[in-house]
């Protein structure tokens, strides 16, 4: 290399670090040299405009308190044990004077089952979620409610907080004896985030549907959404937005919401009931813990998707459980009703405005169709073969009514296992169109898996990765995302959608971490991974440019660490622990009939010696860890004897132990006793090594045996080898990707350094013509850098750097993820 072309590089980084827009190596031995070779004569893969999109599912209280915009909680006094056992059809209200919550045939609708009665002289006041009603001074808010009084009756209605009154009181005057809306606006004189909605009676009265929305959502529509939120996943601008779930779909009962069902509370998402007028639309239990209301709903998922030029991609059951459920409904009758709900969908879609369902939808404000092109029947369901026979029925009648329309399945809930390779053995036998992948893996995975698509078959299904994330939000954690979103642009001839997950996360609500976008009443704030998902998505091209880059040296170390017991809601019992050199050399020995002081207790649980055994008595704790030995033994051999008293899983034996957060185990009889696995855990983030169906036997004694040579690992169990695997695959920092954005004539060279060293890069563009100055977007910050509310960590800066050419060098910042659009002369 030319000390010409280095000076260049080192002078053009050197402009940024004067400007203060990305950090300098602190040290010539902080630089690690690399070399990136562009191929513009070769062809790669052609990338569809809908490659990247989003997934909304409502978890987190993404919808109701989230992206929905009503104010109220429980606006319907809906809420019951069967969304959360704390749960009260009051819950969020409190009451002063006389009020009730009534179910008898004076309700509003067959299908809104409770309202309240409310005593003369009473009130009920909302505390809205979060803090409270959140309202912002000088902006309007609509209040309405359905109300009847039988002798009439006047409805005082305010807004106030601690402080005092947010907006004047209005009245509103109930004039009928039966049911009717009546609204009123407030105007806020002052900005608060604890706000409190109260009504009051004069006389008996009955309320329901009792709404607060401001009137500035998103694009000011009705029934509309949270603008800040929505605005969020606006500038991403996705390619497409699957909903509504997830594990929403594919859990509990299939049946519907009517008297001849019982009005079941716990039943998967249905579309039928999120449609029509929002007074009229059921209510359900949300898997994760808490009510749906529906006001979001698929008519404003789909008016979602238009507004921000995104394809719309619904999930529908199909009729098998997963998320731990793992049931196949029997029942024939009901089978047809979904598959033909399915088509009353498509209807209700893209139908003309004189149809059954097209003119629902046209009623609700969109006459026009909403050009639905692809839609995905179940997700991730763990009995691979019951799924695909009823996926099979779906898509032929699908086809059969709509044949241009594209039908998604699935491979099951993890990257690899029994039931990943039945799925995908299935899928590929019956050529189905696209599978759906979804996986949760730590950062490491990410980055030792960027060649996953590499070696998938160019003429099998196309791959929907649905669902992804690494486990964190931490800059680390989209650093190793970023790396691996170059392996999915370099592979786009496979991979035609992906879509990180969860999307949205109310701080105070919390089921699942980690979330791309965090808010509560009154603000919202981007996680480090959002960042990254944003460069990718405003930077995604029209088709790969092939190149190459030099690896990072790196020598892997034998696998090293001390060896530990755990369970995970399971009581169980340890004896006969030994770890044994390869040299023969007895490294620890423990009969337990004496005391545990070789051990260090570092997870939950409750730990004791009895009779001779080691045993984990709390059948409630999760990672019970204790461990003993030395971080630093290597190729050693493992045997423990367990057994399991009672719970729910089976038993955890780790080995190569760093720390609380970095470790293999052994997970015998995990995800409540139906698979054993080897997981490896690094800085807290898990992935899964192998898998295989399997169970443990309360009361039986196993045999466990672990060999660990180098990077080697067999295991055994009561003598015979149960699986082995080899830890070889380097988890390389520096990856890239060249695209080629055709509508303004740029490369975009694509750079992660996912390290603390800075990569110092010669990049030869392989004889390309190129403007001198290029457009600079990079991220940058400290590994463990994390977005608030307050503090903005990981934001991207956007500078020029000159001296581009043919050949040049650059020097990506340690930690970084950089865009280099360069213009093609």
């Amino acid at each position: 290399m030319s000390r010409t072309r280095w000076r260049l590089g080192l002078g053009a980084t050197a402009l940024l670090v004067a400007a203060g827009l990305v950090p300098a190596p602190a040290h010539a031995e902080d630089v690690t040299d690399y070399a990136i070779t562009v191929d513009p004569s070769a062809k790669g893969a052609k990338i569809d405009d809908t490659m990247y999109g989003v997934f909304f599912e409502d978890i987190n209280r993404a919808a109701d308190g989230g992206l929905y915009a009503e104010l109220v909680q429980n606006r319907s006094f809906e809420y019951s044990a069967a969304d959360n056992s704390s749960y009260t059809p009051l819950t969020s209200w409190t009451v002063d004077g006389t009020a009730q919550v009534v179910d008898d045939d004076g309700r509003l609708n067959a299908r809104n089952r409770n309202y309240l009665s409310l005593a003369a002289g009473s009130s009920v006041t909302n505390a809205g979620y979060n803090t409270g009603v959140h309202v912002d001074e000088g902006k309007k808010y609509d209040f309405s409610v359905w109300a009847r009084a039988a002798a009439g009756s006047a409805l005082n209605v305010s807004l106030k907080d601690a402080d005092g009154t947010l907006a004047t009181a209005r009245k509103v005057t109930v004039t009928k004896s039966g049911w009717a809306r009546y609204r009123v606006t407030f105007t806020a004189t002052r900005t608060s985030s604890e706000g409190r909605l109260t009504v009051a009676s004069s006389s008996a009265a009955a309320l329901d549907m009792v709404s607060l929305f401001p009137r500035d959502t998103y694009r000011g529509e009705s029934n509309g959404l949270r603008k800040d939120l929505a605005e969020k996943i606006a500038a991403l601008h996705p390619g497409f937005v699957r909903f509504p779930g997830g594990c929403l779909v594919n859990t509990g009962s299939m049946e519907d919401y009517s008297e001849a069902s019982g009005y079941q509370r716990k039943r998967s998402y249905q579309w039928k009931d999120t449609v029509g007028p929002v007074e009229q639309r059921a209510t359900n239990a949300n898997v994760w813990g808490y009510n749906q209301s529906y006001g979001l709903g698929y008519y404003e998922y789909f008016r979602l998707s238009e507004d921000i030029g995104a394809m719309p991609l619904p999930v529908v059951p199909a009729l098998v459980t997963g998320c731990g459920q793992n049931k196949a409904v029997a029942d024939e009758a009901l089978l047809k009703r979904h598959i033909q709900d399915t088509l009353d969908l498509i209807e209700f879609a893209n139908g003309p405005a004189n149809s059954t369902w097209g003119k629902v939808r046209a009623r609700m404000g969109h006459p026009k169709p909403f050009h639905l092109t692809h839609i995905e029947v179940g997700n991730e369901e763990n009995l691979p073969n019951e799924f695909f026979a009823r996926f099979k029925e779906f898509r032929a009648a699908i086809q059969a009514k709509y044949p241009d329309m594209q039908v998604i399945s699935n491979s099951g809930p993890d990257d690899s296992g029994t039931t990943f390779d039945t799925a995908w053995q299935l899928n590929k036998d019956a050529k189905v169109d696209m599978v759906d992948e979804h996986y949760y893996n730590s950062p490491q995975w990410f980055l030792q898996n960027n060649d996953r698509y590499d070696s998938y078959d160019r003429n099998g299904p196309k791959v929907f990765l649905g669902e992804y994330a690494s486990l964190g939000n931490t800059f680390k954690n989209g650093l190793a995302e970023a790396a691996y979103m170059t392996g999915l642009e370099r592979n786009a001839d496979v991979v035609e959608l992906a879509s990180y997950a969860p999307l949205f996360a109310n701080e105070d609500y919390v089921q699942w971490r980690p979330d791309l976008v965090w808010f509560n009443n009154h603000a919202s704030w981007n996680s480090a991974n959002y960042e990254v998902q944003k460069l990718f998505m405003n930077n995604v091209g029209d088709r790969v440019v092939p190149s190459t880059a030099t690896g990072t040296p790196s020598l892997l170390a034998p696998i090293s660490g001390a060896v530990g017991l755990s369970t995970w809601a399971t009581t169980a019992a340890y004896d006969d622990v030994s770890v044994t050199g390869a040299d023969g050399k007895t490294l620890l020995t423990d009969d337990f009939s004496g005391d545990a002081s070789r051990w260090t207790h570092t997870g939950g649980g409750s730990w004791s010696v009895q009779d001779g055994q080691y045993v984990q008595s709390d059948v409630n704790a999760e990672n019970t860890m204790v461990s003993a030995g030395d971080p630093s033994w290597h190729d050693y051999d493992l045997h423990v004897k367990a057994t399991k008293k009672s719970g729910k899983e089976g038993f955890l034996v780790a080995f190569g132990v760093k720390d609380t957060g970095t470790y293999y185990w052994w997970n015998l009889g995990g995800w409540n006793n139906t698979q054993s696995a080897v997981e490896q855990a690094v800085d807290g983030g898990k992935s899964t090594v192998i898998s295989k169906a399997g169970s443990v036997e309360t009361g039986r004694a196993y045999d466990i045996d672990v060999k660990v040579r180098g990077r080697q690992v067999t295991l055994y169990l009561d003598g015979q080898e149960w699986s082995s695997f080899t830890d070889d695959k380097p988890a390389e920092p520096f990856r890239q990707v060249v695209t080629e954005d055709q509508k303004t004539g740029d490369l975009i060279v694509k750079v992660v350094n996912a390290q603390n060293s800075a990569a110092r890069t010669a990049i030869d563009l392989g004889g390309a013509k190129v403007a001198s100055r290029a457009r600079v977007t990079t991220l940058a910050a400290a590994p463990d850098a994390v977005n608030s509310e307050t503090s903005t960590a990981v934001a991207p800066v956007r500078s020029t750097v000159d001296g581009v050419a043919g050949t040049f060098s650059y020097t990506f910042p340690a930690n970084s993820v950089t865009f280099l659009r360069i213009r093609l002369r």
